[in-house]
């Protein structure tokens, strides 16, 4: 057997050269390395396991999120993971941290058998000052606290890695520092220094939202919301990229150059353009990239000061829920832990079109903690600092998915709407009830079309979108029940009303 080979900490232009060389990797017409993941293109929350010991076990969440794993069959895999990856004649070594904070941050060591995957690690950590990945076949996921390692097994899927992180930083940050993790992205405003959290699951526009040429981008989808301020957890963003555009996302497309990967993106053989369009591969084409490649972002990126907007993103696939209302406190409790929004196409095995779904806490599949435990600490940063909340529907107007009359929400309302709540416009504009939801929405909003703002006006069929609103609200309503003994009174009540 040929002496094993250790790369620790290379530059991106030699795992360029090396994922170009024994990968199957191609370089793009911008720089970009352009890259395939092989039979899974998107995430299995299915295959998490946590190991079940005593310094940890009080505190998990334990259930179909969260399934046990006993130590045992842990060092099993751990050990087939450390013989896979004693057979490669290259090992890849990274070093880096979870989180901005030096405070509450986590140093972490990746030990990897891909250069394609070493370089997505330098894209979701932090920069540098254990644990390992390989590739035998069966795909798990698995976390042991007491041991601070994950070992992934069975997939090239970029995602397993980022969310892995995320899952740790879930039990870490609460359970050992005191602060909130969040699935959010967070940007500050350049001239007045405000701080917005964007929350929401994949596909609801956090990362496309968060990236505002007048403010700057602070992260795109994982923040630790701390006693000082609000800091990320990666060192870069990893966007979808079907259907993206210079003129739709100009941040973002001008990202991808070199030091970025492209992930499962069909790209023309001649010219090497890819074509972000074609899907032939997956819905879940993705874009990582090293957060500074975005030209406002903050960097380092954290900030010492508390949040002044909250914006809890859904995408509602039924076509019923405004694009953006006005949430009481209770009520922005209330849709936390409800976490209502429609899985799109690619992020999950299987998911070929829009699911309804309620994930809690707008994180479900990398929640450690019972949600209650986020949701109480979200509640008392917001009444201690006085934050407003909104929520904004980016799903289906007119209709629902499928319908003829039935659209995504365009992006230019959306953004004129996110735009009002930062200048402080949509919070002096006038309000009217929303129905079963008892939501505030505007009556006008400059920029946004008046039947947009009201989903009953952009219906056509009057009855058919009273039959829509009433079944959501019952979905609501029974995905809730899960929670009720662990809310007050009036948060019980912040929602639909039958």
């Amino acid at each position: 057997m040929s002496k094993l080979m250790l790369k620790r900490n290379a530059a991106p232009a030699a795992l360029y050269e090396d994922a170009i060389r024994n990968e199957g990797a191609i370089i793009s017409s911008s720089g970009a390395l352009i890259n395939f993941s092989g039979k899974k293109t998107g995430r299995s929350p299915k295959d998490k396991r946590i190991v079940f010991e005593e310094t940890s076990r009080d505190n998990i969440w334990w259930g179909s999120v969260n399934i046990k794993m006993d130590e045992h069959t842990f060092e099993i895999n751990r050990e087939r993971a450390i013989d896979y990856l004693n057979t490669r004649d290259l090992v890849y070594v990274f070093d880096g941290f979870a989180g901005w904070d030096p405070r509450y941050r986590i140093k972490m060591n990746w030990q990897t058998s891909a250069s394609l995957t070493s370089s997505f690690t330098m894209l979701v950590s932090s920069p540098p000052t254990a644990s390992r990945r390989a590739c035998p076949p069966r795909q798990s996921v698995e976390i042991n606290f007491k041991r601070m390692e994950m070992v992934i097994l069975g997939t090239e899927y970029a995602g397993e890695m980022k969310k892995g992180v995320f899952s740790v930083m879930h039990y870490l940050q609460p359970v050992k520092f005191g602060q909130l993790s969040l699935h959010s992205s967070a940007n500050v405003g350049i001239e007045n220094g405000d701080v917005t959290l964007f929350f929401g699951l994949s596909g609801t526009g956090k990362t496309t939202l968060s990236a505002d040429p007048r403010r700057e981008l602070i992260g795109d989808d994982e923040h630790v919301w701390s006693d000082r301020g609000v800091f990320n957890i990666e060192g870069g963003c990893y966007a979808k990229c079907v259907g993206l555009s210079a003129e739709k996302e100009p941040e973002i497309h001008s990202a991808i150059r070199f030091g970025a990967i492209l992930e499962n993106v069909v790209y023309d053989p001649v010219t090497r353009k890819p074509d972000y369009e074609d899907v032939a591969i997956t819905e879940n084409t993705r874009c990582a990239y090293p957060i500074e490649f975005i030209p406002n972002a903050r960097v380092p990126c954290s900030v010492a000061r508390q949040p002044s907007n909250i914006i809890m993103l859904t995408c509602d696939a039924f076509g019923v829920l405004p694009p953006v209302s006005r949430l009481t406190p209770e009520q922005a409790s209330y849709h936390f832990l409800a976490g209502y929004t429609s899985k799109t196409p690619g992020t999950e095995d299987g998911v070929v079109e829009p699911i309804p779904t309620f994930s809690t806490c707008y994180s479900a599949p990398f929640l450690v903690l019972h949600p209650s435990r986020y949701a109480k600490m979200l509640a008392e940063r917001m009444s201690q600092h006085n934050v407003p909340c909104w929520l904004i529907n980016t799903g289906w107007t007119g209709g629902r998915f499928g319908s003829p009359t039935g659209r995504r929400c365009p992006l230019k309302f959306t953004r004129a709407i996110v735009d009002a709540v930062h200048s402080g416009v949509l919070a002096k504009a006038e309000f009217e009830n929303f129905g079963v939801f008892n939501l505030e929405i505007p009556t006008a909003l400059e920029g946004v079309p008046r039947e947009l703002l009201n989903p009953a006006l952009a219906w056509a069929d009057k009855e058919a979108f009273g039959r829509e609103v009433r079944k959501l609200g019952g979905m609501f309503v029974k995905a809730f029940q899960v929670y009720e003994r662990d809310v007050d009174a009036k948060v019980r009540v912040a929602g639909p009303q039958l």
